[in-house]
């Protein structure tokens, strides 16, 4: 399925991976909604598009919570007054906070924000794309949630219980929807990183440096461009077509469990 000309609503679109997938969805001719809570950054966002692209396709850029349901909703009709439905929603804001601290020694403004971004902005995205972005109504269209693979499988490290538990719960919410669309032409994907290098690992352990090096040590992660890659792949198969879920992690990230450090020696990495 060709991209050019849809219209792709992205969430936490202003920096890592939102950006990535931004930046790799116009080499495709797509129009761009990006939504984030920084304005500045989404900017920035846009300018480094058009300098790249020019004026080939069309990008709104929105300063969104997607913690705030109204917000969202506002977002979403004006875009469809702006530029028409939305094709394709990709669900790609998310956090996590407080490693390595237990569950029971989190703040609990942390754990509320965790659940309300990647539980409730998820599911408040999906609802008004799904509603006000006219995608039943059109009965047409794609979703791409952004997960994880730890929503299938519980990691070695200590201090995420929360950050784990709403990855399940984004699979779960994915599998269920899917099928509840079954009448219309509307797909359902999960992508599930692995390790990424971006600022949201540095952000989880409380931009501990030293914290972040050891937990990459010895492999090479993923960056951003690689999980837009992927992005891009699911997104343009045939419409007969659904890739519905996709795991893309380091070649040394063997499982949650397992990661091969020795990697970067064994090929030639310094």
């Amino acid at each position: 399925m060709s991209l050019k000309g849809e219209n792709v609503l992205i969430t936490g679109a202003s920096m890592g991976i939102g950006a990535a997938i931004a930046k790799r969805l116009a080499q495709e001719q797509a129009n761009l909604i990006l939504f984030a809570r920084s304005g500045d950054k989404l900017k920035n966002l846009s300018k480094e598009v058009r300098d790249e692209v020019g004026t080939s396709i069309q990008i709104l850029t929105t300063v969104v919570d997607v913690r705030e349901y109204s917000q969202l909703d506002a977002a979403v009709k004006n875009v469809v007054e702006t530029v028409g439905p939305i094709d394709v929603l990709i669900n790609n804001a998310g956090l996590a906070l407080g490693a390595p601290a237990a569950f029971p020694d989190l703040n609990i403004e942390d754990i509320i924000t965790m659940t309300s971004t990647n539980i409730n902005g998820m599911m408040f995205a999906t609802y008004t794309v799904l509603n006000a972005g006219k995608m039943k109504e059109r009965k047409r269209g794609t979703i791409l949630n952004i997960t994880s693979v730890t929503g299938l499988e519980v990691p070695p490290f200590p201090g995420e219980a929360v950050y784990h538990s709403s990855k399940a719960a984004q699979e779960a919410f994915t599998n269920v929807l899917r099928t509840e669309l079954q009448d219309t032409n509307i797909k359902v994907l999960a992508l599930r990183p692995g390790v990424v290098d971006t600022h949201f690992h540095q952000q989880r352990v409380g931009y501990d440096e030293k914290m972040n090096e050891d937990f990459m040590s010895g492999y090479e992660p993923l960056v951003s461009e690689d999980i837009a890659d992927a992005a891009v792949f699911m997104l343009s198969q045939k419409e007969r077509v659904s890739v519905k879920a996709m795991d893309i992690v380091p070649t040394a990230q063997r499982s949650l469990q397992v990661f091969d450090r020795g990697w970067k020696e064994r090929n030639g990495h310094q």
